[in-house]
């Protein structure tokens, strides 16, 4: 089984934290609003590190460094990642016209700030929005999503608290 470590929208910030929540994870995959480039440097520096950017990553490092979206497979699991993607039942325009020509099993966004996890039963996939881990915007708490992959299923999923939005 292979663990992810899963975030979003740091904003040019990154919790100590994470490094300790992400110890035992084999990868870390980042939704975008990445910020300054050195956040993803120092989270590829910890452990190998897929990220796509953001609408605060454009015209950045970060934009030059990672795509603006990101398809692959994971222990047999089809994975979409982008930062604005919206959720089942409420796609983006750009992102509906590809999700049911090519659906992934894991779609996975983040930009709104809003923790999700939820089934699509009409494209038969899941949905994650890991929230946001950084200070910057309006969300109260800086959450993260631990889960693992193997054989084609997701397993174990835990949803993270990492405190309030403040700078500890």
């Amino acid at each position: 089984m292979r663990k992810i470590g899963l975030m979003s929208d740091t904003h040019s910030f990154l919790d100590p934290k994470v490094f300790e929540y992400f110890k035992d994870c084999d990868e870390i995959w980042h939704a975008g609003d990445i910020g300054v480039i050195e956040v993803a440097e120092r989270l590829a520096a910890f452990k190998p590190f897929k990220a796509v950017y953001g609408n605060i990553d454009e015209n950045t490092a970060v934009e030059h460094q990672y795509p603006l979206d990101l398809r692959f497979e994971c222990e047999g699991l089809r994975v979409w990642i982008t930062h604005i993607g919206g959720y089942p039942g409420k796609y983006t325009a750009r992102v509906k016209k590809l999700i049911v020509n090519d659906p992934p099993d894991l779609f996975i966004t983040g930009h709104s700030h809003i923790l999700k996890v939820m089934r699509d039963p009409l494209l038969d996939l899941i949905h994650i929005n890991p929230g946001a881990c950084g200070i910057e915007g309006w969300h109260k708490v800086k959450t993260l999503v631990r889960f693992g992959v193997e054989n084609g299923k997701i397993h174990d999923l835990e949803v993270i608290e990492m405190g309030g939005r403040v700078k500890e």
